[in-house]
């Protein structure tokens, strides 16, 4: 009797550490469900998801989708609060938005740096200057080109840099020109007038002297011609010793130092939104 409880004791112990190691081996579940969590999905409330598309503020946000002017993912939505993911398909008045926040950064740029994303050949791009900005990526609104200073626009919001950028809309753009000489009367009337370059017939809106001194010009103009400014007088045999953009649909580099930046007013943004500034 005594050497079956042994025995019986024996086997038990051997189960016990049998059943250790198969622990061992195989975690439980409740294991790597803390140490590995699944990722949560991104999820956003919709009238912020709608206020970050740039439509309106969250409360009227909340309006349009009472009043069942929202979808998601094709389904009619009016239940305030609702939350989306971000990569869901939300739609207003037939158009898709975007769930990334807007941003509007202007710019005072410096000369030597050109105006693209990246450059192959290691120069500096008006992006080492915004870099610090903001966490959302932004483009700049047209060109200038690398000697040219001044105004510069940089956004994610493609609807408003199409239309700044767009010919027919004619934003204004004033550009401050510094000449290697004199310039005459007959040219400034002729730049006025209009002109007949390789690419095609232009003529500036304004044109004037700066303070009376012939070698310094302000012309405005609305053209997106590559380098037209440049342009223009060169083809009259002037050379543009420096060039200055100051002024840019509305908008304006005042308290803003050559290379720094800041961001536009929700003043600002609805107005050029609404074409007012130009």
């Amino acid at each position: 009797m005594r050497e079956r409880r042994y025995k019986e004791r024996d086997n038990k112990a051997k189960e016990s550490k049998r059943t250790e190691g198969q622990a061992e081996a195989s975690p439980s579940k409740a294991g790597p469900a803390k140490s590995n969590p699944k990722p949560a999905l991104h999820t956003i409330r919709l009238n912020k998801f709608i206020a970050n598309a740039g439509v309106c503020s969250r409360r009227d946000a909340d309006k349009l989708i009472a009043e069942g002017l929202i979808s998601v993912n094709g389904e009619v939505v009016t239940t305030v609060g609702t939350t989306v993911k971000t990569s869901d398909k939300v739609v207003y008045e037939g158009k898709e938005l975007k769930a990334e926040k807007l941003v509007y950064v202007l710019l005072n740029k410096p000369k030597n740096f050109v105006t693209t994303l990246s450059d192959p050949h290691a120069r500096h791009t008006v992006m080492d200057l915004v870099k610090h900005a903001c966490a959302e990526r932004i483009y700049p609104v047209g060109r200038l080109d690398k000697m040219t200073t001044g105004i510069l626009l940089l956004t994610n919001d493609g609807d408003l840099a199409k239309r700044l950028t767009h010919p027919s809309h004619e934003h204004r753009k004033i550009y401050h020109a510094f000449l290697d000489k004199e310039i005459t009367k007959e040219h400034l009337h002729s730049i006025a007038t209009g002109l007949e370059l390789e690419d095609g017939f232009i003529k500036a809106d304004k044109i004037s002297l700066v303070k009376g001194n012939a070698k310094e010009v302000g012309i405005e103009i609305h053209s997106g011609k590559n380098r037209i400014v440049r342009r223009i007088f060169q083809h009259l045999g002037y050379e543009v010793v420096m060039l200055d953009r100051v002024y840019f649909s509305g908008l304006t580099k005042k308290d803003v130092p050559r290379g720094k930046w800041r961001f536009l007013t929700p003043h600002e943004v609805t107005f050029l939104k609404a074409g007012i500034m130009k």
